[in-house]
């Protein structure tokens, strides 16, 4: 228990300082894009109007409103009470609407694009690469290569790939979008099964590599299983391969759903390109449209969204894992 208690005190030491490193950089860096998005803003809102002082009087305005006329340290401090309030401020780009507002909306969007994806996909993949460890012969030789091959086209490929041959060439589906453009959002039939119609290459985007990702990992490690001397044993005993099945597959799938809660933990930020390649409303779409526009309180505002969820999902893993191995705990006795 001493040396988990050190081990716990260690990983938590190591995410409040990444997480205060993570935090400071995300509220700086945006803020060192070249531009004045104030001064964008305050052109379409001055727009027809000519009393250079009438136009001055609207740039302060917003510059106030934005606390861009402030210096830096007092604007981080502002930065600060707000983000532990939960406001995020006004967007930029998106003026007069509220951050948390867009962000609430998007991350929808991803949620429901993404974890359905790392969900089938992991089945999938595990269960295609325990059959190929466990059949051999023709079956793994045809999807050995086929795992390869899926696994490493990078995402930007396999949505472009999918957009070209189904949305373009064959006229499937719809290239871009999470909807119709002539829809408004409801709980018709109609926008229903635009929704699903728009879904599906985004999703199968994301789906076919995650699957050949799984199912070389899931190989390796019940070959690795299958060859060990609890098998070769319990095999000399008499026990049925049924049986023998069952713990090989489980201890097998012990990385495997490491793997699963790792995915999860940065399921945001996995499904960004598919997003910005299908103009699909999530948060990928959503901070690129923030770049563009130098909507600086936006992307700070995804960002520190993202970071937080993959911090926070590499220190559960990383406590489970101490739970787990018994060796951590005896190392850190040590």
């Amino acid at each position: 228990m001493k040396g988990y208690r050190k081990y716990f005190l260690n990983k938590l030491t190591w995410f409040l300082v990444t997480f205060v490193f993570a935090f400071v950089l995300n509220f700086l860096l945006p803020r060192l894009m070249p531009g004045d998005p104030v001064a964008a803003i305050m052109n379409r809102a001055a727009a027809g109007m000519t009393n250079q002082t009438a136009i001055q009087q609207v740039y302060e305005r917003y510059t106030e409103l934005f606390g861009t006329n402030k210096p830096i340290h007092e604007q981080f401090a502002l930065y600060v009470r707000n983000v532990f309030k939960g406001d995020f401020g006004i967007s930029f780009s998106q003026y007069p609407r509220g951050i948390s507002d867009i962000i609430k909306t998007s991350i929808l969007w991803t949620l429901a694009l993404q974890f359905p994806a790392i969900i089938v996909g992991w089945i999938l993949g595990n269960t295609l690469g325990a059959l190929a460890a466990y059949l051999k012969g023709g079956f793994d030789k045809v999807l050995m290569p086929l795992s390869i091959f899926l696994s490493n086209i990078p995402p930007f490929g396999m949505a472009i790939l999918l957009l070209v041959i189904f949305a373009v060439n064959a006229k499937w589906f719809p290239t871009s979008g999470g909807y119709g453009f002539d829809l408004i959002p409801s709980f018709t039939w109609s926008f229903v099964w635009s929704v699903i119609v728009h879904y599906q290459l985004p999703f199968w985007s994301i789906v076919l590599i995650a699957i050949g990702a799984w199912a070389i990992g899931m190989r390796s490690m019940a070959i690795y299983e299958l060859n060990a001397d609890y098998v070769k044993y319990s095999r000399f005993m008499g026990i049925k391969d049924r049986k023998i099945l069952g713990y090989v597959f489980r201890n097998a799938m012990l990385p495997q759903v490491t793997g699963l809660a790792l995915a999860i933990g940065t399921m945001v930020g996995g499904a960004l390109v598919a997003e910005i390649i299908f103009s699909y409303p999530g948060l990928g779409f959503t901070v690129m449209n923030a770049i563009l526009g130098k909507d600086y309180p936006l992307i700070s505002a995804v960002t520190l969204v993202l970071t937080v969820m993959v911090l926070v999902a590499n220190f559960i893993v990383e406590i489970v894992y101490g739970l787990i191995d018994p060796r951590i705990k005896t190392a850190q006795a040590d």
